[in-house]
C-alpha cells in the first residue's frame, strides 16, 4: 500500500463511527446554530453545544461533544500519534480563499499551504492542521454556520475530506470524486445538507453529494462541454438547493437538479456585455509574484442574488445582471432583456460577493466596496494598502451595534459584518466593519523555499527565499525577530549558522556568498563574496568557526577562513576553490582530526568519490586536496554523516541510492558495516543526527533524514531493523532542506516550489513503541523474509547453511559428525548465491571486513566465522532492497548499445565478450568461458539438434548470437522474462 493510499484508508477509517445518520437527523445536521442555542441534530455530527454533565459520558463522540472553543482550550490536549507531528505551518498558498470561523470570544481563521488546511488562532497565536490529503489542496470551502469544512485536493485519486472544526476531526471522507483530473472547486449548501464538487480535467463534470450519508456516490452528475471553458468555481443558490452557478473567463453555466437529473444553461457572457475589449476577460493585471499570477486564479466573480431570481457577473469594472426564471434550463433561451450592466467602479474587480443586503466588491487596487441592491455605495473601505483581493469572508456573527456614521441618504444605522480579507500576496488581514480598523492577521511571500536554519544556541529559526528575503523566527514564542531584504541578490539558497552562534552565511543562486552577524543580519561589505557564477547550494562552517565552505552547481568546493590581526575584528577571506569532482556535489562535511583536533573537509560526490582537503597546508588561493578514493561500485552515494559515539571506534555514514546506508572507518575509508535503509518511496538524500536529549532515562541517538518528499526518524545504532524508523509525507513536490533544533525537540522543513516551511515536533516515545511491537531479537528480520520464519525461503535457507558445513568437513558417512551452528566466511559467497544473491567481488570483500572485524576494536581478533542468524541480517542487509530489476539491463544497453534498424539497441558479440574482460570487475577468458557455457548449456550432453549444426567442431561461439539484444540476452542466455513494455521501449535512460 502506498503512503498516500494508506493515509486516505486512515482518514475514511477515523470518520465512519461519526457518520451513523439517520435521514432525519440528516437534514437536522445541515441545520445553523445560533449562539447559546443548542439545535436538534445528528448524533455523530450535529450542529450541538452539550451541556457540560454530557460531555462526561463514556463513549460519547468526540465531534458531538465539541464546541467552539475546544480546537484551542487550554485544556484540551492532543496525544502524540507519531515519532513526527506537524505543529506549525510557515506560509500560505494565496490563490485558495481565506474563511473566517470565529470572530466573538476569539479570531479563528482557514486557509491552506500545499496538501493541509489549517485552522489558525490569531488570539492565541496557534494552529491546528488538517493533515489527511496526500494531493496539494485545490479547493475548500465551509458551511454557512462556519461547523464544517470542505477540502479538495488535485491528485489523480481526487479526495474531499469534510472537518468538524470546534474538533478539527475529519468527519467524511468522498474517495475518487473525479478520478485522473483532481477537484477544482468545492462548496456547501446553505442548509449543508449538500456538497458540489467540480472537476479539474479538460472534460470537467459537476458532481452533488449528500455527503452525511455513508454512500461513496454522487446523487447525480453532469458532464460538462470544454467549448463553456475552463469552470473555476461553483456555488449553490443560497434560497434554492437545487441551483448552482459555475462560472469560467468566458460564460456561466447555470445549473437545476429540480427533476432529479443535473442539467444546465450556459451563458456566454460576450453575448451580454458592452465591454469590447476582449483582454477582461482574462483580467489583465500588474504581476505581484513571479510564483503566482492574478490572471491564473480561480477567483470567485458570480454570485446569486440574496433574494431576486438573478445572477450577477462581475467582468472588469461592470456588473452584469442576469435574470433566471425557473424555466431556463428546460427553454435554453434567455432573452436580451433580462440581462443588463452597470459599470460599478473604476478599477477591476477581481471578487464578487453578497452579505446580507449587500453586494460586495475586491479589486484590483486592494479596496472593498459596498453597495445596496441598487448598487449605490454605501460604504468602502481603501485605507488598507493592499494589493489585489483574492477573498472576502464575512464573520457569522453579526455586528450588534450599526455604524452610524453612514453616507446614505435615510441615514439609518449600516450594520455590516466584520470581514476577512486576503491578497495575492500572502497577505490575510481581518477588518472591523464598524470601526474601519485593519489588523494584519498573516503575511508571507509567497516565493520558493529553499534555504532553512537554526541558531546552535537559541530558537531562532532562519528562512530565505527566492526573492531575497531573510527571515528570523522564535520558534518557541512564534514571531518574527529579525527580517532582511537582499536588494542585490535575490535568489538565497541556502544559509547556515556557525557553530558559535555569532555568524550566518548566506549563498545565492548568482554565486554570491554574505556573511551576516547572525543577530542584526547586517554585514561588513568585505565579507560579500562573488568567487563563482555557478549556485551555491551546499554550505558549512568547521566546528571551530574558523572555516566556511561552499559546494556550488559547478561541481567545485570553494573555502573562506577567518583571520584576526592585531587590534581589529576578525574578517574573511578567501581561501581557495577547487573542481574536485567531475558530477554534482551531493554532500559538504566537516569534522574534526582524531589526533589533532583540527577540523577536516570533505565532499561527496555523484561521482562515487568522497574527497577530503587539506585544510592545514592550503594557502591563499591554493586549495589543496588531501585524499580522493571512489567508495562506491554501483550505487550512487547522496548523503554522509558522522555516525555518534556508538561504539569504540569514528565512522563515516554514507547513503546511496540503493537504499543502503554503510559505515566507513572515518582513517582507512574501509567499508566496515553495510545495513539496508529506510525504504520510504526514495532513497535519502540528505540525513543529520539529533543532539542528544538531556533527559537521563534516555540514552540513545536518533537520526533525521529527509527523502524526496518524506520526513522520517531513525534509532540508532543501525541494524537494519525495518520497525526503528518512521516517516510520513512532508513536501509533496520535493524537500528542498531540512534542519533540526538546538534541543533536538522540533524539525523544519523547506518546501522548495511549494514555498512553505513546516515545523515538526519530534517525539522519541512513540518511535520507541512502534519498534518494541515490531518485536525483539530477530522477529523483525525474520518479517523481511518471504514466508517469514515458517516460510518455504527460511526452511531452504536453513538447508543451505547445513549443507556448507558438510562441505567444509566432508561427507564421510562412517564418522559421527560434529554438532556447530556457524560456518567459515569463505563459504558466505556461495551461500549468498545459492539463495539468489550474486555479489560482486567488491561486495565479497565488504562482507569479509564486515564480519571479520565486527570485534576487533573491543577484543583485537578477528571474526572468522558465522552463525545463522548473523547471516539472516548479512543476507537481508546486503541483498538488493528490492530485488534484480531488469531495468537496469534496459540502461546498460542503451548506454553501451548503439540501435538497429528497428531502434533497439544492441550489442555485437565481440563487444560484450571485450566488456566483460576489460571493465568493471574483470574477468579472464577462462572465466567468460566457463560462465556461458553454463548458462547456455554447453556442459550438458549434446543433443540431437547439435548434429546438424555447420560447426565442424562443437564450440561456444556457435552458441552465442552475432548481434545481442535485451531480449536476447534476458531471455536466450540470462533465462529471464523480460516485460512487453521494456521489450518495446527505445527510449535512453534518465
Amino acid at each position: 500500500m502506498s503512503d498516500a493510499e494508506g493515509k486516505n484508508k486512515d482518514s475514511s477509517t477515523s470518520c465512519k463511527p461519526e457518520m451513523q445518520l439517520t435521514e432525519q437527523q440528516s437534514s437536522e445536521a445541515a441545520g445553523e446554530e445560533e449562539e447559546g442555542q443548542s439545535k436538534s441534530s445528528c448524533k455523530g455530527v450535529g450542529n450541538v453545544q452539550t451541556p457540560p454533565d454530557k460531555r462526561k459520558l463514556h463513549g460519547q463522540s468526540q465531534v458531538y461533544t465539541a464546541t467552539k472553543d475546544t480546537l484551542f482550550s487550554k485544556e484540551t490536549t492532543h496525544p502524540a500519534m507519531h515519532a513526527l507531528s506537524l505543529e506549525r505551518v510557515f506560509g500560505m498558498n494565496p490563490a485558495l480563499p481565506v474563511f473566517s470561523l470565529q470572530d466573538h470570544s476569539q479570531l479563528v481563521f482557514l486557509y491552506a499551504a500545499a496538501h493541509v488546511g489549517i485552522i489558525s488562532s490569531h488570539t492565541s497565536n496557534s494552529q491546528h492542521i488538517l493533515q489527511g490529503h496526500s494531493s496539494p489542496i485545490s479547493c475548500m470551502c465551509v458551511s454557512e454556520n462556519r461547523r464544517w469544512i470542505a477540502t479538495g485536493d488535485s491528485g489523480s485519486r481526487s479526495t474531499v475530506i469534510i472537518w468538524d472544526s470546534y474538533s478539527g476531526i475529519p468527519v467524511n471522507t468522498l474517495f475518487d470524486c473525479h478520478l485522473a483530473s483532481g477537484v477544482a472547486a468545492v462548496v456547501f449548501s446553505s442548509d449543508t445538507k449538500y456538497l458540489a464538487t467540480l472537476g479539474k480535467a479538460g472534460s470537467q463534470s459537476v458532481c452533488i453529494w449528500d455527503w452525511t450519508s455513508d454512500a461513496q456516490k454522487p446523487l447525480c452528475c453532469s458532464e460538462l462541454s470544454p467549448k463553456h471553458g475552463f469552470q473555476e468555481y461553483i456555488l449553490f443558490n443560497p434560497n434554492d438547493s437545487t441551483q448552482l452557478l459555475s462560472g469560467s473567463k468566458s460564460h456561466v453555466l447555470i445549473y437545476s437538479r429540480a427533476n432529479g437529473s443535473l442539467q444546465y444553461f450556459a451563458l456566454k457572457l460576450r453575448r451580454f456585455t458592452t465591454v469590447a475589449d476582449p483582454s477582461v476577460f482574462t483580467q489583465p493585471s500588474p504581476e505581484y509574484s513571479e510564483s503566482v499570477r492574478l490572471a491564473d486564479m480561480p477567483l470567485s466573480r458570480s454570485v446569486f442574488h440574496w433574494k431576486k431570481p438573478q445572477v450577477l457577473k462581475a467582468i472588469a469594472d461592470c456588473i452584469v445582471m442576469c435574470d433566471i426564471g425557473e424555466d431556463l434550463i428546460e427553454k435554453q433561451h434567455l432573452s436580451i432583456d433580462k440581462v443588463k450592466t452597470v459599470r460599478v467602479q473604476q478599477e477591476p474587480i477581481t471578487v464578487l460577493a453578497t452579505t446580507d443586503c449587500y453586494i460586495v466588491t475586491g479589486d484590483i487596487q486592494g479596496h472593498v466596496r459596498f453597495y445596496g441592491d441598487n448598487f449605490q455605495i454605501v460604504s468602502w473601505y481603501n485605507n488598507f494598502n493592499l494589493d489585489p483581493v483574492v477573498s472576502i469572508s464575512f464573520s457569522k456573527d453579526a455586528p450588534t451595534e450599526g455604524n452610524q456614521e453612514d453616507c446614505t441618504l435615510e441615514a439609518n444605522p449600516l450594520v455590516i459584518r466584520n470581514f476577512i480579507i486576503s491578497t495575492i500576496n500572502s497577505k490575510v488581514v481581518h477588518v472591523n466593519a464598524q470601526t474601519g480598523v485593519a489588523q494584519t492577521l498573516l503575511q508571507d511571500d509567497y516565493e520558493p523555499l529553499h534555504a532553512v536554519a537554526c541558531h546552535p544556541n537559541h530558537s531562532a529559526l532562519a528562512l530565505g527565499n527566492q526573492r531575497g528575503i531573510l527571515k528570523l523566527w522564535d520558534y518557541n514564542s512564534k514571531v518574527i525577530i529579525g527580517n532582511r531584504v537582499f536588494e542585490k541578490e535575490k535568489l538565497i539558497q541556502c544559509v547556515t549558522f556557525d557553530p558559535k552562534g555569532l555568524y550566518l552565511a548566506v549563498g545565492f543562486k548568482t554565486g554570491a556568498v554574505y556573511i551576516l552577524d547572525a543577530c542584526t543580519l547586517q554585514n561588513n561589505p568585505k565579507d560579500c563574496f562573488h568567487c563563482t557564477t555557478d549556485s551555491i547550494h551546499l554550505i558549512s562552517f568547521s566546528p571551530d568557526s574558523q572555516y566556511l565552505a561552499t559546494a556550488d552547481a559547478g561541481k567545485a568546493v570553494t573555502v573562506f577562513r577567518s583571520q584576526r590581526d592585531k587590534g581589529s575584528s576578525p574578517r574573511w577571506m578567501y581561501l581557495g576553490r577547487y573542481r574536485s569532482h567531475y558530477k554534482p556535489i551531493k554532500d559538504l562535511l566537516f569534522g574534526v582530526h582524531l589526533d589533532s583536533n583540527l577540523p577536516r573537509l570533505l565532499s561527496l560526490g555523484s561521482d562515487r568519490r568522497l574527497v577530503e582537503y587539506d585544510l592545514e597546508n592550503s594557502d591563499r588561493n591554493k586549495l589543496l586536496i588531501l585524499s580522493s578514493e571512489r567508495i562506491e561500485q554501483s550505487a550512487v552515494p547522496r548523503c554522509m554523516v558522522w555516525y555518534p559515539p556508538c561504539s569504540t571506534e569514528q565512522f563515516l555514514l554514507v547513503a546511496s541510492d540503493q537504499y543502503k546506508m554503510k559505515l566507513f572507518n572515518s582513517t582507512t575509508k574501509m567499508c566496515r558495516k553495510t545495513l539496508l535503509g529506510p525504504t520510504y518511496g526514495s532513497p535519502i538524500k540528505q540525513m543529520v543526527v539529533l543532539p542528544k536529549s538531556k533527559e537521563p532515562e534516555r540514552n540513545s541517538y536518533h537520526l533525521v533524514f529527509i527523502t524526496e518528499d518524506k520526513l522520517g526518524l531513525q534509532m540508532l545504532p543501525l541494524d537494519g531493523n525495518p520497525y526503528k524508523s518512521s516517516a510520513l509525507i512532508c513536501h509533496l513536490t520535493g524537500v528542498s532542506a531540512f534542519v533540526c533544533s538546538c534541543d533536538g525537540k522540533f524539525v523544519f522543513t523547506a518546501g522548495g516550489s511549494e514555498c512553505c516551511a513546516l515545523s515538526w515536533k519530534v517525539n522519541l516515545d512513540v518511535l520507541d513503541a512502534m519498534a518494541a511491537l515490531g518485536g525483539k531479537d530477530m522477529v523483525p528480520f525474520y518479517s523481511l523474509l518471504e514466508g517469514g520464519r515458517d516460510g518455504r525461503f527460511y526452511r531452504e535457507m536453513e538447508d543451505f547453511f547445513y549443507y556448507c558445513q558438510i562441505r567444509h568437513r566432508g561427507a564421510d558417512a562412517m564418522k559421527r559428525p560434529e554438532i556447530s551452528t556457524k560456518i567459515l566466511l569463505s563459504e558466505v559467497p556461495h551461500l549468498m548465491s545459492a539463495l539468489g544473491y550474486f555479489p560482486t567481488e567488491q561486495e565479497i570483500e565488504d562482507m569479509h571486513n564486515e564480519v571479520k572485524f565486527s570485534r576487533y576494536a573491543e577484543t583485537g581478533k578477528y571474526v572468522t566465522d558465522i552463525d545463522l542468524e548473523e547471516f539472516i541480517k548479512l543476507y537481508i542487509n546486503h541483498r538488493p532492497a528490492f530485488g534484480i530489476s531488469i531495468d537496469e539491463l534496459v540502461q546498460a544497453f542503451h548506454v553501451l548499445g548503439e540501435k538497429d534498424s528497428t531502434g533497439q539497441p544492441v550489442l555485437m558479440k565481440n563487444d560484450v565478450l571485450g566488456l566483460l574482460q576489460a571493465r568493471g570487475e574483470r574477468m579472464t577468458e577462462e572465466e567468460v568461458a566457463e560462465c556461458f557455457a553454463t548458462l547456455m548449456g554447453a556442459n550438458e550432453e549434446k543433443v540431437e539438434e547439435e548434429e546438424e549444426t555447420p560447426c565442424e567442431e562443437y564450440s561456444l561461439a556457435c552458441l552465442i548470437p552475432d548481434e545481442i539484444s535485451v531480449e536476447t540476452f534476458a531471455g536466450h542466455i540470462l533465462g529471464l522474462p523480460l516485460p512487453k513494455e521494456q521489450r518495446d521501449s527505445t527510449s535512453p535512460p534518465e
